[in-house]
């Protein structure tokens, strides 16, 4: 490349740096918060990997702290990351090996521009670094020799085109000068292009003569002005021809081209064309590419013969965008003319878009407001016009967009409330896409989590809860488990079960169960009784493990089962040990007639207290039998004179249950028409009763009586006489019929109501005379009687206590034997009465 190559090389690159740094200062200028403030430093080139460029800290006054605290990160946006920021102290030190002539070749000044980020809150620092030139580099040639064919008719003041040697040091340190050895043929004459580039001619001086001097062998020396100096050198080996006396003329001192950066090679450039007017064997012209520097000798190829140019390689827009290629014309005699190519570079669209994340941020909370910032992201693309026009987006279907500040630069930021429990996850994809024919676009995928908070309160499986129980059961035995989902997770999804402070019958619900605090498995803690509760129903909690809990409640209802723990009860006949009940039966009775009815109860329910009613022992099976279903005593024959007069059932009442229970009663049932006969007959048995009583108590008892009956029988014996009698008249001498006694209606306690029919009779009977008649009523055609050995009054006393009958129209008569019948009681619409014997 020539010097005017060069030098438009150099202001190209230089202008694109500048253009860079500019976009970057407006950027910063834009970006909130704005940059605190700028610094720049200068550093010698190829220092060592680790040495101090500067202390950021102390020239930006940023505490070192808040470099720590705010993530502080140094961000150039190159591959290769020449400076490392050592946030613990604040400094700026080398990371690569830093080569100015790498990096930014002829350019100067040399510096390369990079931020400082910090977050929380976000800030911008700008940092020039320089590089300043140091002499590591010596002149050189392309090659060490070079041969010239000079014709001796060359005519003093011929030019002569030398090598340019190349240094990529800058400044004084870069090429300053040429030196040719001495002779007195050739002078040295030096030239700069416009870019300052320097470039040497050799003038001949003095006529060349073959027969005196066929060849000549010089040097030429490049030398910088670097300290110390270094220099470069090149042979020139000179032969001297016949003359030729005209050197080739290019038609053009300047020839312009353009190619698309996508040309493949081989493709045609531009065509030069040179003249000479000689003829013959020198006016031949030979066209050649002079020495280029870099790698454009390897992109362009010219034919020799024809000055054809066309492409050896592969050029790039985005590396270089015009070429310079100087062409010398040559002909036989060795005579030469130059002329330049200027080969624009046409750019395509054949670079994506690039993206470099910035900053990003994961976990982000649900609870984020909308417009939280996620990422930061940088998009270049290094084509120019509309192909390096870049846009940017995401699926709009996520709660996420993407929104730009300045140019390149776009944020990322929520565009909805997040909801952990729908989505908990998001794979956020960015395309970038330019504006070229057709468009090329990269893709950039976020992976982004979202943090749980408590915003789910634990839910139920169940609205309700129910479960059944048998009574009896064991204290600690597991009822059932209730269950709750929490959509949350970790500490905000742990959950406990609670039960709440509530009442049953009076008592609290932690007497009756328990929880188990991490399963919601409830026990029961103590035994249940069905005959006490049949239903428990409390509110158990679930609260999860956030802060603030959150909590819900649910109703359980625990139903407890009957079993069969309780035998029947029987409420009739009554069973008592002082006193003797006897059903009164007829000789006259028929079959099926109602003797008496067994009442029992179970407190169980179900099955377990339905009652069956079974006759187990009978003085005459024969006679007797008892319902199945109701305990009704009927005959099952028709009562004869030969029955006995004591009749005693044992009748087993049985229920339903597994295992079933039961219980038994005895009943005494008087087959007789009359009354003292039936007092004959269970005097025996009373006195049989009385065989295992305190004999002591009656003995004293009897003398307490005998001595009280002496004293009080003489004032008492003359008005119960005249009471007798006139009481005896009155009956005797009227006329009006005997009023039946009505007993009232037992009902039974279970609600099964009373005794189906009411029988109503009016009985005489006579032992001696008329004054012996007595009268009584029976309900439900039952009588019962009490045989009452306790009672040992007199027959006029006994007659005196007729007043305490409930109805006072009910009749009593006294026989003469002495023996009395009182109306005491009635019990399930049975006339009872107790006979006393004195």
């Amino acid at each position: 490349m020539n010097a005017n190559g060069r030098l438009l090389h150099r202001k190209w690159r230089f202008l694109s740096s500048l253009r860079w740094q500019n976009g970057l200062l407006v950027f910063l200028l834009i970006l909130s918060p704005p940059v605190r403030c700028q610094i720049r430093y200068s550093i010698p080139e190829e220092m060592k990997k680790g040495s101090l460029i500067g202390n950021v800290a102390q020239d930006l006054g940023i505490d070192l702290r808040r470099l720590r605290s705010g993530r502080a990160r140094i961000v150039t946006g190159e591959s290769t990351q020449y400076t490392e920021l050592r946030a613990d102290k604040g400094i700026l030190v080398v990371n690569e090996r830093i080569d100015r002539e790498r990096l930014c070749g002829d350019i100067t000044p040399c510096s390369f521009a990079l931020e400082m980020i910090l977050e929380n809150p976000m800030e911008l620092h700008h940092i020039t670094v320089e590089v300043l030139d140091v002499n590591d580099n010596s002149p050189a040639f392309q090659q060490h020799d070079m041969t010239l064919t000079i014709g001796e008719a060359a005519l003093p003041g011929a030019r002569f085109v030398l090598p340019t040697a190349n240094d990529p040091d800058v400044g004084v340190n870069g090429l300053q000068d040429y030196t040719l050895s001495q002779n007195v043929h050739f002078v040295l004459k030096q030239h700069s292009n416009l870019d300052g580039e320097k470039y040497a001619e050799m003038l001949l001086q003095k006529a060349l003569d073959r027969e005196e001097h066929p060849s000549l062998s010089l040097k030429l020396i490049a030398v910088d002005g670097g300290s110390p100096q270094r220099s470069g050198t090149i042979n020139i080996d000179i032969t001297v021809l016949d003359a030729n006396d005209n050197a080739p003329v290019f038609n053009q001192s300047i020839y312009k081209a353009s190619v698309l950066e996508s040309a493949a090679k081989g493709t045609y450039i531009t065509t030069v064309n040179a003249s000479d007017a000689d003829s013959g064997s020198y006016g031949l012209i030979y066209y050649s590419l002079s020495s280029m520097q870099g790698n454009v000798a390897t992109l362009f190829q010219i034919d020799k013969t024809t000055g054809t140019i066309s492409l050896s390689g592969q050029v790039d827009y985005e590396k270089e965008r015009k070429y310079e290629i100087r062409v010398d014309a040559t002909d036989q005699g060795a005579l030469t003319d130059s002329s330049k190519v200027i080969v624009d570079v046409i750019d395509v669209n054949d670079n994506a878009p690039v993206i470099n994340v910035m900053s990003f941020t994961s976990p982000v909370s649900e609870d984020s407001p909308p417009g939280t910032t996620v990422g930061i992201i940088n998009v270049k693309d290094s084509d120019s016009g509309d192909n390096g026009q870049v846009t940017c987006a995401i699926d709009k279907n996520s709660p996420f967009k993407i929104k730009s500040n300045l140019r390149n630069y776009y944020t990322l930021v929520t565009d909805a409330v997040l909801d952990r429990e729908a989505v908990s996850e998001y794979n956020i994809t960015v395309v970038a896409i330019d504006g070229g024919s057709p468009p090329l676009s990269s893709k950039k995928t976020f992976h982004l989590k979202v943090s749980d908070v408590n915003d789910n309160a634990p839910a139920f499986l169940q609205g309700v809860y129910d479960a059944f129980v048998a009574e009896n059961n064991s204290p600690g035995v597991s009822v059932l488990s209730v269950m709750a989902k929490d959509p949350d997770e970790n500490q905000n999804a742990r959950i406990s079960y609670v039960l709440e402070n509530s009442d049953i019958d009076g008592s609290p619900a932690s007497e009756y169960v328990s929880v188990n605090a991490q399963s919601g498995v409830i026990h029961a803690v103590r035994s249940f009784d069905y005959e006490q509760i049949q239903k428990l129903a409390f509110v158990v909690k679930a609260q999860d493990g956030g802060s603030p809990p959150l909590s819900s409640n649910v109703t359980v209802n625990i139903m407890i089962q009957d079993q069969n723990d309780n035998a029947p009860q029987v409420l009739y006949p009554v069973q008592t040990s002082s006193s003797v009940v006897a059903e009164m039966v007829s000789r006259s009775a028929d079959v099926g007639y109602l003797v008496t009815k067994v009442v029992a109860v179970d407190v169980d329910s179900g099955q377990n207290a339905w009652l069956s009613y079974k006759l187990q022992k009978a003085t005459d099976r024969a006679l007797f039998e008892v319902g199945l279903q109701n305990g009704e005593i009927r005959t099952i024959r028709q009562v004869t004179d030969k029955d006995a007069v004591k009749q005693r059932l044992t009748v087993v009442v049985e229920d339903n249950g597994q295992p079933s229970r039961s219980a038994t009663v005895n009943v005494n049932v008087a087959v007789a028409d009359s009354f003292p006969e039936v007092l004959s007959e269970f005097t025996d048995f009373t006195h049989d009763k009385e065989y295992n009583d305190n004999l002591t108590f009656y003995l004293v008892l009897a003398l307490a009586v005998v001595s009280f009956l002496f004293i009080t029988c003489l004032v008492v014996i003359i008005s119960v006489k005249i009471y007798r009698w006139r009481q005896s008249r009155i009956l005797y001498h009227s006329s009006l019929p005997a009023i039946p006694y009505y007993p009232p209606r037992y009902s039974d306690t279970l609600g099964t109501g009373t005794l189906q029919h009411v029988y109503n009779y009016e009985v005489c009977r006579t032992t001696d005379s008329r004054k012996s008649d007595c009268k009584f009523g029976r309900a439900g055609s039952q009588n019962v009687l009490i045989m009452d050995p306790s009672c040992t009054g007199t027959m006029q006393r006994i007659q005196n206590e007729k007043n305490i009958l409930d109805e006072p129209d009910s009749p009593v008569e006294v026989s003469s034997t002495g023996q009395c019948l009182k109306n005491v009681m009635q019990v399930s619409k049975h006339n009872t009465f107790e006979c006393c014997t004195s």
